[in-house]
């Protein structure tokens, strides 16, 4: 559960960097926010369906 809220912090971060308007490679920082958000939507998909998503478990 640990991955999942931190891949939700980092997701947020990202969206942060992107509306920020001092964002120097804003087409880099899209595609890093699509490739986010797939990671994140596969990290919460795993902890609905109970897998174990930290190594740590």
């Amino acid at each position: 559960m640990h991955r999942t809220l931190i891949t939700t912090l980092i997701f947020i971060f990202l969206i942060l960097f992107i509306i920020s308007p001092f964002a120097a490679l804003a087409n880099l920082m899209l595609v890093l926010l699509v490739a986010a958000f797939f990671f994140l939507l596969w990290s919460v998909l795993q902890a609905i369906v109970g897998k174990k998503t930290d190594s740590h478990s």
